[in-house]
C-alpha cells in the first residue's frame, strides 16, 4: 500500500462538496502521489533525504505532472501513484531554482484529467480555498488565504509574492491549492508559522501558479528557464533580531571554502550594509552571473572578518536525473 494514503483529514476539516463550485472529485483526480529516490552521494540528501514522498499535479494530458522541486532535486528514479492506484515511473524534466517548480514526465499513460491552471494573481487574503495532496477528498482540507507577501528561504530562494494558507495541511509538499472555481492556484511548499487572529498557527507556503506560465515552455523543452543563472554562495542563513546570521554553510560550497562559518553575522554584502535576507538576496543578484567574486563583511565574535566568496552555479553540485 502507498504509505501516502495511511491518513485522512478529519471530517469537519474538509471541504464541504455541496457548498463547493466545482467538483471535488474530479479535481483530486489530477493529483498523484510522487516518490522520488536520490542516491546517498547527492548534494541534497544530507540535508532533503534519499526518499521523498509528496504529491504532483497532472497539468497537460500528454503526463506533464507539476510539483515543488525539492521533491525530484538529483531524483535518480520516480514513481507516480494514480487515484486509482496504478504506478507510473517518471522522469524529472525540469527543476527550476527561481520558482520551486519542478516537472516531472510521466513514462507511461496516466490517463488523467489536468487540472485547469488559475490565476494565483486573482485569488485574495480571506478567500476559502481547497488544500490537498493525492488521495482523494479524504486528503482535501478546507482552507483560506491569511496573506499574500514576500517569502525569503534560507536556502538562497526568494518569492516576492508567496500565498501562505491556514490551517497547515499536513502532507503539504507539491499539494495543489485548488481555487473556488476548481482552477489551480499554487504548489505547497513549505510548513510555517502563520500569526492570525492574534496568535501562531501552523500554516502552509505555497508557490503561486502564475510564476508557471513565463517558464513552462523553456523548462518543457531546455530544462531550464532562459534566463541569467544566479551566483550561489552555498550560505545556508537566517534573519535574527535585524541581523542576518549564517546558520550552516553547504559542505564543499562556496562560502565553505572561502572561510565563511556558522555563527557569523553577515553585516555587508559587496560593501553594502544588509539586514533583511530578501535585500542580501537581491543586491547578491544584482553582481553578476554565477562566478561572480562576492566581498562580505562577516562579525565572528568581536571581530570583523572580510571573506572574497568566489560564487558558483548551484546546478554544477547537482546530479543529473536518470532514465528508468
Amino acid at each position: 500500500m502507498d504509505s501516502s494514503t495511511d491518513w485522512e483529514i478529519p471530517e469537519p476539516l474538509r471541504p464541504k462538496p455541496a457548498m463547493l463550485g466545482f467538483d471535488l472529485d474530479a479535481a483530486m483526480a489530477a493529483i498523484v502521489s510522487v516518490r522520488a529516490e536520490v542516491p546517498e552521494d547527492g548534494f541534497t540528501a544530507a540535508t532533503l533525504g534519499t526518499e521523498r514522498i509528496g504529491s504532483g499535479v497532472v497539468i497537460r494530458a500528454d503526463g506533464i505532472v507539476l510539483t515543488i522541486g525539492y521533491l525530484i532535486t538529483e531524483a535518480q528514479s520516480i514513481w507516480m501513484t494514480t487515484i486509482d492506484g496504478r504506478a507510473i515511473p517518471g522522469h524529472a524534466l525540469a527543476y527550476d531554482q527561481t520558482t520551486g517548480f519542478g516537472l516531472i514526465q510521466a513514462l507511461g499513460k496516466l490517463g488523467l484529467p489536468a487540472l485547469v491552471r488559475g490565476a494565483s494573481a486573482a485569488c485574495s487574503v480571506g478567500d476559502a480555498v481547497v488544500m490537498a495532496s493525492h488521495g482523494g477528498a479524504s486528503h482535501a482540507l478546507a482552507t483560506r488565504i491569511a496573506a499574500k507577501r514576500e517569502f525569503a528561504g534560507y536556502w538562497e530562494y526568494l518569492l516576492d509574492e508567496a500565498i501562505f494558507t491556514v490551517p497547515a495541511h499536513p502532507r503539504w509538499s507539491g499539494g495543489a491549492l485548488i481555487g473556488p472555481d476548481g482552477h489551480l492556484l499554487g504548489i505547497g511548499s513549505l510548513l510555517v508559522q502563520e500569526k492570525t487572529e492574534g496568535k501562531q498557527v501552523d500554516g502552509n507556503m505555497i508557490v503561486p501558479i502564475d510564476l508557471l506560465d513565463p517558464v513552462l515552455n523553456d523548462l518543457l523543452t531546455h530544462g531550464q528557464a532562459r534566463r541569467p543563472q544566479r551566483p550561489w554562495l552555498g550560505i545556508y542563513a537566517a534573519e535574527s533580531s535585524r541581523h542576518i546570521v549564517v546558520g550552516g554553510v553547504a559542505p564543499g560550497g562556496p562560502g565553505e571554502r572561502a572561510g565563511v562559518k556558522r555563527g557569523d553575522v553577515i553585516m555587508e554584502v559587496a560593501g553594502e550594509p544588509v539586514a533583511r535576507l530578501a535585500d542580501m538576496y537581491r543586491l547578491l543578484w544584482r553582481l553578476g552571473g554565477p562566478k561572480v567574486e562576492v566581498p562580505l563583511s562577516l562579525a565572528r565574535g568581536r571581530q570583523i572578518v572580510q571573506a572574497t566568496v568566489q560564487a558558483a552555479d548551484r546546478n554544477d553540485f547537482m546530479k543529473k536525473p536518470g532514465l528508468h
